[in-house]
Protein backbone atom coordinates (compact mmCIF):
# COMPACT_ATOMS: atom_id res chain seq x y z
CA UNK A 1 0.00 0.00 0.00
CA UNK A 2 1.56 3.27 -1.11
CA UNK A 3 1.70 6.18 1.43
CA UNK A 4 1.00 8.88 -1.62
CA UNK A 5 -2.64 9.14 -2.60
CA UNK A 6 -3.62 8.05 -6.10
CA UNK A 7 -4.32 11.42 -7.22
CA UNK A 8 -0.82 12.67 -6.26
CA UNK A 9 0.52 9.63 -7.66
CA UNK A 10 -1.31 10.41 -11.31
CA UNK A 11 0.02 14.13 -11.14
CA UNK A 12 3.81 12.64 -10.61
CA UNK A 13 3.17 10.56 -13.52
CA UNK A 14 2.25 13.07 -16.04
CA UNK A 15 4.72 15.65 -15.18
CA UNK A 16 7.39 12.69 -15.28
CA UNK A 17 6.35 12.30 -18.89
CA UNK A 18 6.93 15.99 -19.66
CA UNK A 19 10.93 16.19 -21.54
CA UNK A 20 13.44 16.59 -19.06
CA UNK A 21 11.65 15.83 -16.03
CA UNK A 22 12.43 12.79 -13.81
CA UNK A 23 10.65 11.24 -10.61
CA UNK A 24 12.44 13.74 -8.30
CA UNK A 25 11.59 17.15 -10.42
CA UNK A 26 8.31 15.30 -10.67
CA UNK A 27 7.75 14.94 -7.25
CA UNK A 28 8.92 18.41 -6.44
CA UNK A 29 6.55 19.80 -8.82
CA UNK A 30 3.38 17.95 -7.72
CA UNK A 31 4.40 19.48 -4.11
CA UNK A 32 4.13 22.36 -5.19
CA UNK A 33 0.79 22.28 -7.06
CA UNK A 34 -0.77 20.81 -4.05
CA UNK A 35 0.93 23.63 -1.37
CA UNK A 36 -0.17 26.51 -3.99
CA UNK A 37 -3.18 28.29 -4.24
CA UNK A 38 -6.18 26.44 -5.46
CA UNK A 39 -6.44 29.44 -8.23
CA UNK A 40 -2.89 28.75 -9.69
CA UNK A 41 -3.33 25.40 -9.74
CA UNK A 42 -6.38 25.76 -11.76
CA UNK A 43 -5.35 28.29 -14.14
CA UNK A 44 -2.24 25.72 -14.83
CA UNK A 45 -4.74 23.12 -15.78
CA UNK A 46 -6.66 26.15 -17.72
CA UNK A 47 -3.68 26.87 -19.45
CA UNK A 48 -3.28 23.73 -20.59
CA UNK A 49 -6.64 23.21 -22.05
CA UNK A 50 -6.62 26.06 -23.71
CA UNK A 51 -3.41 25.27 -25.71
CA UNK A 52 -4.48 22.09 -26.79
CA UNK A 53 -8.25 23.12 -27.54
CA UNK A 54 -6.89 26.47 -29.04
CA UNK A 55 -3.90 26.27 -31.76
CA UNK A 56 -3.30 24.39 -34.79
CA UNK A 57 -0.64 23.98 -37.12
CA UNK A 58 -0.30 26.66 -40.02
CA UNK A 59 -1.33 24.81 -43.18
CA UNK A 60 1.39 26.75 -44.88
CA UNK A 61 4.93 26.62 -42.55
CA UNK A 62 3.71 24.41 -39.93
CA UNK A 63 4.27 26.65 -36.71
CA UNK A 64 1.99 26.31 -34.00
CA UNK A 65 -0.57 28.89 -34.81
CA UNK A 66 -4.32 29.92 -33.58
CA UNK A 67 -5.46 29.52 -37.27
CA UNK A 68 -4.27 29.24 -40.36
CA UNK A 69 -2.31 30.62 -42.25
CA UNK A 70 -0.57 32.03 -39.32
CA UNK A 71 -0.08 35.67 -38.64
CA UNK A 72 3.66 35.43 -40.66
CA UNK A 73 2.48 33.75 -43.70
CA UNK A 74 -0.32 36.17 -44.22
CA UNK A 75 1.58 39.43 -43.82
CA UNK A 76 2.02 41.12 -46.87
CA UNK A 77 4.95 42.71 -45.52
CA UNK A 78 7.05 39.58 -44.83
CA UNK A 79 9.67 38.59 -48.04
CA UNK A 80 7.20 35.39 -49.92
CA UNK A 81 10.58 34.66 -52.05
CA UNK A 82 12.34 33.60 -48.81
CA UNK A 83 11.65 30.08 -47.10
CA UNK A 84 13.57 29.54 -43.86
CA UNK A 85 13.48 25.69 -42.85
CA UNK A 86 13.99 24.79 -39.11
CA UNK A 87 13.62 22.37 -36.97
CA UNK A 88 10.98 23.28 -34.45
CA UNK A 89 8.58 26.06 -33.67
CA UNK A 90 10.92 27.11 -30.94
CA UNK A 91 13.48 28.33 -33.12
CA UNK A 92 11.00 30.50 -34.98
CA UNK A 93 10.73 32.44 -32.05
CA UNK A 94 14.69 32.50 -32.13
CA UNK A 95 15.20 33.90 -35.13
CA UNK A 96 11.98 36.55 -34.93
CA UNK A 97 13.88 37.41 -31.52
CA UNK A 98 16.82 38.70 -34.15
CA UNK A 99 15.12 41.23 -36.21
CA UNK A 100 17.34 40.25 -38.79
CA UNK A 101 15.20 37.64 -40.93
CA UNK A 102 12.12 39.39 -43.09
CA UNK A 103 10.79 36.29 -45.10
CA UNK A 104 8.41 33.13 -44.51
CA UNK A 105 9.51 29.79 -41.80
CA UNK A 106 9.28 26.46 -43.05
CA UNK A 107 8.61 23.99 -39.36
CA UNK A 108 10.31 20.75 -40.32
CA UNK A 109 9.23 19.26 -37.06
CA UNK A 110 12.20 17.40 -36.02
CA UNK A 111 15.54 16.53 -37.94
CA UNK A 112 17.04 13.24 -39.72
CA UNK A 113 17.96 10.72 -37.29
CA UNK A 114 18.84 7.30 -37.89
CA UNK A 115 19.13 6.13 -34.61
CA UNK A 116 15.53 7.62 -33.35
CA UNK A 117 13.93 5.97 -36.29
CA UNK A 118 13.11 9.21 -37.90
CA UNK A 119 13.88 9.43 -41.54
CA UNK A 120 12.95 12.28 -44.21
CA UNK A 121 9.17 10.67 -44.21
CA UNK A 122 8.57 11.91 -40.83
CA UNK A 123 9.79 15.87 -41.34
CA UNK A 124 7.54 18.12 -43.22
CA UNK A 125 10.43 17.74 -45.78
CA UNK A 126 7.52 16.99 -48.80
CA UNK A 127 5.63 19.63 -47.95
CA UNK A 128 8.60 22.35 -48.01
CA UNK A 129 9.79 21.06 -51.58
CA UNK A 130 6.12 21.34 -52.91
CA UNK A 131 5.93 24.97 -51.66
CA UNK A 132 9.48 25.32 -53.40
CA UNK A 133 8.22 23.66 -56.84
CA UNK A 134 4.99 25.91 -56.70
CA UNK A 135 7.45 28.59 -57.47
CA UNK A 136 8.39 32.20 -56.26
CA UNK A 137 10.99 30.91 -53.67
CA UNK A 138 14.08 32.36 -54.78
CA UNK A 139 16.01 31.35 -51.63
CA UNK A 140 15.78 28.39 -49.09
CA UNK A 141 17.26 29.15 -45.72
CA UNK A 142 18.26 25.74 -44.12
CA UNK A 143 19.04 26.58 -40.27
CA UNK A 144 18.61 23.41 -38.59
CA UNK A 145 20.70 22.78 -35.78
CA UNK A 146 24.66 22.59 -35.83
CA UNK A 147 24.69 18.95 -35.05
CA UNK A 148 25.23 15.84 -36.63
CA UNK A 149 21.30 15.42 -37.18
CA UNK A 150 20.74 18.69 -38.22
CA UNK A 151 23.60 18.92 -40.31
CA UNK A 152 22.31 15.48 -42.33
CA UNK A 153 18.83 16.84 -42.97
CA UNK A 154 20.11 20.20 -44.03
CA UNK A 155 22.36 18.35 -46.56
CA UNK A 156 19.42 16.16 -47.10
CA UNK A 157 17.09 18.69 -48.33
CA UNK A 158 20.14 20.86 -49.61
CA UNK A 159 20.33 17.81 -52.03
CA UNK A 160 16.41 18.17 -53.30
CA UNK A 161 16.46 21.86 -53.82
CA UNK A 162 19.30 22.94 -55.57
CA UNK A 163 18.78 21.11 -58.50
CA UNK A 164 15.65 23.13 -58.76
CA UNK A 165 17.55 25.87 -59.56
CA UNK A 166 16.39 27.83 -56.25
CA UNK A 167 19.68 29.13 -54.05
CA UNK A 168 20.14 27.13 -50.79
CA UNK A 169 22.01 28.97 -48.08
CA UNK A 170 22.93 27.50 -44.32
CA UNK A 171 23.60 29.76 -41.33
CA UNK A 172 26.97 30.78 -40.67
CA UNK A 173 28.88 29.08 -38.15
CA UNK A 174 29.37 30.97 -35.50
CA UNK A 175 26.79 28.98 -33.25
CA UNK A 176 28.40 26.04 -31.24
CA UNK A 177 28.44 22.92 -32.92
CA UNK A 178 26.47 20.67 -30.41
CA UNK A 179 23.65 23.06 -29.63
CA UNK A 180 20.11 24.37 -30.01
CA UNK A 181 19.31 27.39 -31.76
CA UNK A 182 17.04 28.48 -28.95
CA UNK A 183 19.50 28.50 -26.58
CA UNK A 184 21.57 30.74 -29.19
CA UNK A 185 21.91 34.80 -27.85
CA UNK A 186 20.45 36.75 -30.47
CA UNK A 187 23.94 38.45 -31.40
CA UNK A 188 25.41 35.22 -32.01
CA UNK A 189 21.87 34.32 -34.36
CA UNK A 190 21.90 37.65 -35.83
CA UNK A 191 25.42 37.42 -37.18
CA UNK A 192 25.01 33.87 -38.81
CA UNK A 193 21.51 34.86 -40.21
CA UNK A 194 23.70 38.08 -42.14
CA UNK A 195 26.90 35.47 -42.96
CA UNK A 196 24.98 32.87 -43.98
CA UNK A 197 26.89 30.79 -47.12
CA UNK A 198 25.59 29.24 -50.19
CA UNK A 199 26.09 25.41 -50.13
Amino acid sequence: MSATPKPVTRLIDELCRLPGVGPKTGSRLAYYLLRAPAEQALSLAEAIREVKEHTVLCGTCFNIAESSPCSVCSDPNRDSSQVCAVEEPLDVLAIERTHQYHGLYHVLHGAISPVEGIGPEELKIRELLARVKQGGVREVLLATNPNLEGEATAMYIARQILPLGVRVTLLARGLPIGGDLEYADEVTLAQALEGRRDI
